[in-house]
């Protein structure tokens, strides 16, 4: 499963994160809950939890349904 979603981060998440001067990077997952570390303006971002529960829970859970949660992790 890590190599999945590190392959959807990469390919879907990342890249429209850029487009507004942000990333993530991912750290892990653990009981079925993607940890990632947000950078550049999505790090800062007061919106920040929106991007993760919004856009990126939501992109993972359309290829891993099983996905449960996405934490930000420092």
């Amino acid at each position: 499963m890590e190599e999945q979603v590190k392959k959807i981060l990469n390919e879907k998440v990342i890249p429209l994160l850029e487009t507004h001067g942000g990333s993530c990077e991912f750290v892990g997952i653990e009981n079925n809950v993607v940890k990632v570390k947000l950078m550049g303006a999505c790090g800062h971002c007061p919106g920040a939890i929106m991007t993760l529960r919004g856009f990126v829970l939501k992109v993972l859970q359309e290829d891993i349904p099983s996905i449960e949660d996405v934490v930000n992790v420092q």
